[in-house]
């Protein structure tokens, strides 16, 4: 069982017009300014799972400003979901700067067979992840609902990029402190989070925060999957950040690093099992 738990998906509607999306919201452009930067509908997600191997993915839209985009793009997810479902997970996204509006979108994602919320992107919807005030509704109704929660994290270090932001470690280990019964999942390995959970404090911290792969073959080397396998092998999750990178490619990768294939198998798919709680199955 091989799960991408960061995925994207956009409608064709939002594809074929994008020039005017660029204009809606500042963190879009940022992304998809340059017509090189991939954008990918259902159809041609499942192309790439069934290329790679890939047997069931986490899906979501972009987390945009305004709520009545995220509406229309979990208004997508949701039709895709019912179309796949035996491959599609679908995650809503919603803007917790919106205050009750957001939480009214929550309830709708949850009804509409939703599993959980995100990517959350703080820096382009206007909010901080350690903001109590504006999190806790989120957070109250997500545990309401046994939703994780993903956010987009990035490096305080190392080279720009569109979409670099400014979710540190930092900012990750106060929400978990301020919220310890939210299940988290870090994008981007939580802009390094991971390693500071060799930190017996942290560690204590994070009991209930997770870390994905996506867009690892842009950030570092190779050698994190295999120092990951060592210190945190239940806490990995495989992911891709589609259709930045194709799952195909990725898992050539990861399968090419020196580690216990009981460890990659959970990596790949039996860490993300566990958290998503989808019952009796992988280990």
């Amino acid at each position: 069982m091989i799960i991408d738990f960061h995925t994207h998906i956009t409608a064709p509607e939002i594809i074929e017009r994008r020039d005017e999306y660029l204009v809606r919201d500042a963190w879009f452009r940022d992304l998809y300014a340059n017509p090189k930067a991939r954008l990918s509908s259902a159809k041609e997600l499942i192309k790439a799972m069934d290329e790679g191997g890939v047997d069931q993915a986490v899906v979501f839209g972009f987390g945009w400003q305004d709520m009545d985009l995220c509406r229309r793009d979990n208004d997508y997810v949701m039709e895709s979901v019912a179309r796949y479902p035996e491959r599609l997970i679908g995650f809503g996204v919603i803007n917790p700067a919106a205050g009750a509006e957001a939480i009214q979108e929550i309830e709708r994602c949850a009804a509409g067979g939703l599993r959980g919320l995100g990517e959350l992107m703080p820096d382009g919807q206007g909010y901080r992840l350690d903001d109590e005030k504006t999190m806790a509704p989120v957070v109250e109704a997500a545990l309401a609902h046994d939703m994780p929660l993903l956010t987009h994290c990035s490096e305080p270090v190392g080279h720009l990029y569109p979409g670099k932001g400014t979710v540190t470690p930092d900012e990750v280990i106060r929400f978990a402190r301020l919220f310890p019964e939210a299940r988290l999942v870090c994008a981007h390995w939580g802009g390094g989070t991971i390693f500071y959970e060799l930190m017996p404090e942290v560690s204590r911290l994070m009991h209930n925060v997770y870390y994905d792969t996506a867009a690892s073959l842009y950030l570092y080397q190779d050698d994190i999957f295999t120092l990951a396998a060592r210190w945190a092998p239940g806490k990995v999750l495989f992911a891709t950040d589609y259709p930045l990178i194709t799952p195909q490619r990725f898992i050539e990768r990861m399968k090419g690093v020196r580690m216990p294939t009981v460890t990659l198998r959970r990596m790949l798919g039996g860490n993300a099992w566990r958290v998503l709680k989808l019952g009796e199955g992988p280990a």
